[in-house]
This record gives structure tokens, C-alpha cells and sequence, in this order.
């Protein structure tokens, strides 16, 4: 095996949605070439040599067993992948990413299609600005400079400004930063499966409703009326205790926490079974309870038809939800986009997942993936 080397990259995008740009580009680097270790900060500049929009610019470090011409052939795919076209001329215009090769380890190279250290580099602020972040100490092989003499000797004077945005390595740190995640949807929608799928493949603690054991919920099925009180105010206590329970102990060998439920479903699910006066009753004792629980980071709401929902409960196979009209799963639909208004938006996430199967198609997850990591990158990054 190759040993690997270290590679320092620059990284930059001024057309699109820049910071989304940027961390999807880390991403894929990470998934194909290697390991990111490191990140620099965003820094805003203006467009250099051209007239164009605001640049977002960073840094990072890989470590990676390519050669320098195979990561450049890597970086230029990834490059065409996002959008990017270089111009035949090669003169500046605006890109959606932008991929270049700082260093590689301490080799020089000169080639007709790539030369290592980056010969522009040392005349580039929005590169050693960043840069300077990760490698303050790294001298160039040729100059003989640490990247803080190459700073502070540098003929650009461009002004740069540090963004208040962060640079994830990985998937997996992006997801860590999320701390605590839900994933909501109606009787069918396949809450359940999505989460397990996330907390496998991003080390999450799994917190899972308890629903199965309720020994209220088939006799509920077939007298609603008789057994709607007892069966709300049977869910409310065991989620409170459970969900309390569990999301004030953090796991130390997880990175972060997914649930398949939020414990206002408690009361979406209690407006639409209860009458009047029970759903009053509850409604004070719930509102004393859900001061106190743990509020996720990001809410997910998966969102599917009706018609998909009972395709869904009837192939799950459960005998106590078969007879399940499609009127209650409309009110308890509503129920949800109702408190979905009074959320902030910032935390919240609908995903229409009527057209996705993701539980049998790996792309189909990937897409519903890539919104949660969109939606995280925009709003919490």
C-alpha cells in the first residue's frame, strides 16, 4: 500500500450557494481521496483577477495515497461533477468550486498540467490567509518560508473577512454537531427505518417510541371512543419518562443522538382522537411535561401520502393497525403541519418521501441523506 501523503488544498466558490459548495466539495474529497484532518476557517474576499461576485474561500489538509496527477484528476471530476467548466483560455471567470493543489508533501514538481507548490501561491491572501490557519508553520519548499513569512510578505493586500460559518472534515463531524436529531411522520411513514439507517452509519445513540408494548393501543383500534383517554395519557407518561430518560444520558461511545419520535406527537395524536374536555385535561398535564424534555436540533418530518401510508401499515402487517381509516391519518397529517407552523424554521425539515423508497434503494437514501446534511449545513453550520 501507497504510503500517504499529505496534501494542502484551497478551496473556493463564488456562484451558487457558496458554503454549501464548499462543504459538499470537502465531502467528496474525504469519500474519495483520502482523509480530511483538517480545515481552515471561511474567509470572504472579492473575485481575484476578474470582475465577479464574492469569493468564500477555505483550506484544508488531506492525507491520501494518490499521486499528485492522480489527485489532480480526481479534484478536476469532482470539479465537473459540482457545475464547474474550466475555460479552454484559462482565464479567471466564476466558478461554483474551485480545486487547486497547494502543496504536496514537500515535493516539487513542474509539469504542463500541474506544478507543485502552487506558483501563485505566495501572491494569493485568500490562500495563505487560510492556509495560515492549518499550516502556519509549513515552509515552501522553494522559497524557504513559512506560510506566516509568506503572509506578512505578501503583495496582495486584499481584505479578507473571516466568516462566523464552520468547515466539517466529514459527514460524521457534521452529524456530531447536530447533538440530537428527530425524525417525525405519520403511522407508516417509516420514522422508525430512517433512523435506525442513520444511527448505523453515523455512530448515533437510537432512541425508538416504545409503542408495541402499549397494551391499550389494539383494544384503541377497535373502540376508539372508549379507549382514546387511557391510551393518550398511557403514551404521554412512558414517552416523558423514556424520552427523559434517555436524552439526559449521553452515550460517550456515540457521536451524537437520533430519535424516531418527538413527544409532541403526544398531543397531535391526543387532538385528533380525544374529545373536548379530555383533550383540555391533557393538554395541561402535557404542557407541564414538555417544559422540561430536551428539544432536537433538527426536527425531520417525513412527509407521504395517504394512499402510501396504508400501502406502508399494510405491508408491515401489524393486525391492530389494518383497520386504520384514511380520515385519521389525514387528521393526524394536519395535526402535524399545524405545529410545523409554530416551529422554528431554522430547526425544521419536511421531506416529501412519497417518490423514495429508501429503505430498498441505496440512492433513494442517499437523497434523503444529502437533505438532512443540506438543511444542517445551511442552517447550523
Amino acid at each position: 500500500m501507497a504510503k500517504k501523503q499529505s496534501a494542502y488544498l484551497s478551496i473556493g466558490s463564488n456562484e451558487g450557494i457558496r458554503k454549501l459548495n464548499l462543504q459538499k466539495s470537502v465531502f467528496l474529497i474525504d469519500e474519495r481521496l483520502g482523509n480530511v484532518i483538517g480545515a481552515s476557517g471561511l474567509y470572504e474576499s472579492p473575485a481575484w483577477g476578474f470582475e465577479g461576485e464574492d469569493f468564500l474561500n477555505a483550506c484544508i489538509l488531506l492525507k491520501t495515497d494518490k499521486s499528485p496527477q492522480e489527485l489532480l484528476a480526481e479534484l478536476l471530476k469532482i470539479e465537473r461533477e459540482m457545475g464547474r467548466e474550466r475555460a479552454a483560455s484559462g482565464g479567471y471567470t466564476n466558478r461554483t468550486i474551485d480545486l487547486d493543489i497547494i502543496y504536496y508533501g514537500k515535493e516539487v514538481l513542474e509539469t504542463d498540467d500541474l506544478k507543485v507548490p502552487h506558483p501563485q501561491m505566495q501572491n494569493r491572501r485568500f490562500v495563505l490567509k487560510p492556509l495560515a490557519d492549518i499550516a502556519p508553520q509549513f515552509y515552501h519548499p522553494k522559497l524557504e518560508k513559512d506560510t506566516r513569512n509568506l503572509l506578512q510578505e505578501c503583495p496582495d493586500k486584499t481584505k479578507l473577512v473571516k466568516t462566523l460559518n464552520k468547515l466539517y472534515r466529514n459527514k460524521y463531524e457534521l452529524f456530531s454537531s447536530m447533538e440530537f436529531i428527530t425524525i417525525e411522520g405519520n403511522i407508516g411513514a417509516g420514522k422508525t427505518t430512517l433512523a435506525h439507517k442513520i444511527a448505523e452509519d453515523f455512530n448515533a445513540k437510537l432512541i425508538l417510541e416504545r409503542f408495541a408494548d402499549n397494551p391499550f393501543l389494539p383494544n384503541f383500534y377497535e373502540d376508539q371512543a372508549r379507549f382514546a383517554f387511557p391510551l393518550e395519557m398511557s403514551f404521554l407518561a412512558d414517552r416523558y419518562q423514556q424520552f427523559t430518560d434517555d436524552t439526559s444520558q449521553f452515550d460517550l461511545f456515540k457521536n451524537f443522538m437520533i430519535s424516531d419520535y418527538d413527544i409532541y406527537k403526544s398531543l397531535i395524536f391526543a387532538k385528533v382522537t380525544l374529545q373536548k374536555q379530555e383533550f383540555e385535561l391533557y393538554r395541561k398535564v402535557f404542557s407541564f411535561m414538555y417544559k422540561e424534555v430536551k428539544k432536537p436540533k433538527i426536527y425531520v418530518y417525513l412527509y407521504q401520502t395517504t394512499e402510501r401510508l396504508l400501502e406502508n401499515i399494510k405491508k408491515r402487517g401489524r393486525d391492530y393497525e389494518q383497520n386504520i381509516a384514511p380520515e385519521y391519518l389525514e387528521d393526524i397529517n394536519r395535526g402535524y403541519f399545524d405545529y410545523l407552523k409554530t416551529y422554528p424554521k431554522e430547526n425544521q425539515l419536511v421531506i416529501d418521501i412519497t417518490e423514495h423508497d429508501f429503505v430498498n434503494k441505496k440512492n433513494d437514501y442517499a437523497t434523503v441523506l444529502e437533505q438532512i446534511e443540506d438543511f444542517a449545513i445551511l442552517h447550523h453550520a
